[in-house]
């Protein structure tokens, strides 16, 4: 008597956002991790001085007899129009930027994650109306929208977060509902329901982690584009308010000095690229990681 065969439990794809040493390692082989990884421990560390007050000069501090020295072995990247020592306020810069940037990133990865999740897994008029209002987010340049919300909420750190995290919150949406998608209708999704899983199940143990790649990605390069924004709004005096130091609001306050000081407007400047360079090339090297496709080129 013939029997008949059961079908074996399907094995799940591996979570490709495997952490820990593994990802580290293969992060470090990769030429792009290994840059933005050097330059964004670099920048951490450089952060971390500036936050403990561990620099050689207060970044604050005025001294109107040494206003706008040029770069020396005193004042590395010279002095302001107040005397102050550019160096110790870029080093403290990386630290607002990165504190804002990190967490509007994590309210607009939460949010939108949730939201476009939702849209990808339960499709119908969820779906539709995480659509359509995502798309209406979408219709509004970033940098005006974040500026209406803070016409609205106020001038202070935590509302410059919570406009930028809402700002990218589309991004994360849309970056969410297309990886479910794309996890959702594969064979071992599937196999797992033919064989009586629930929804829940489904949804936690092979949806979700199988999701969060594309996020992971998304969310790290999001972190350069809100240094960006950061600065952007500062520079636009609306983000960090003095005398706390942001490279956005040094920038603004240099255009009167660039020709006899350009130092004050070139080293801000520069610690506004190396950081969303080095982030991005991070960024990559994840993404290199993460793509099968691409690990072995």
């Amino acid at each position: 008597m013939s029997t008949i065969p059961v079908a074996a439990t399907p094995e799940p794809v591996a979570a490709s956002t495997s952490a820990g040493p593994g990802l580290l390692r293969r992060i470090w082989h990769s030429g792009n991790g290994r840059i933005g990884l050097v330059a964004m421990a670099v920048l951490i560390v450089i952060a971390v001085l500036g936050a403990l007050g561990l620099l050689p000069h207060d970044p604050i501090e005025q001294h109107p007899a040494q206003r706008l020295q040029g770069p020396s072995g005193q004042y590395w990247f010279g002095t302001d129009q107040f005397g102050r020592d550019i160096a110790a306020r870029v080093a403290v810069g990386i630290w607002t930027s990165l504190r804002v940037a990190v967490a509007s990133v994590a309210v607009a990865a939460v949010l939108g994650s949730i939201l476009g999740i939702a849209a990808g897994f339960f499709r119908g008029w969820v779906d539709q109306v995480v659509s359509r209002l995502v798309d209406i987010l979408f219709a509004f340049p970033a940098i005006l929208l974040a500026l209406a919300l803070i016409a609205v909420l106020g001038s202070n750190a935590r509302n410059v977060v919570l406009a930028i995290g809402l700002v990218y919150i589309p991004i994360f949406a849309r970056t969410a509902r297309a990886a479910v998608l794309t996890v959702k209708y594969r064979e071992f999704v599937d196999a797992t329901r033919a064989l009586g899983a629930g929804a829940l199940s489904i949804y936690l143990r092979h949806i979700l982690p199988n999701a969060m790649a594309p996020i992971l990605v998304q969310a790290t390069l999001s972190i350069s584009t809100a240094i960006l924004a950061e600065a952007a709004l500062s520079f636009l005096g609306v983000g960090t308010q003095p005398p706390t130091p942001s490279w956005g609001g040094m920038l603004s306050e240099s255009r009167a000095f660039m020709e006899v000081a350009p130092w004050t407007a070139v080293f801000p400047g520069l610690a506004i690229m190396v950081a969303v360079l080095s982030f991005n090339v991070f960024g990559d090297g994840i993404r290199d990681y993460l793509d099968p496709r691409l690990r072995n080129l």
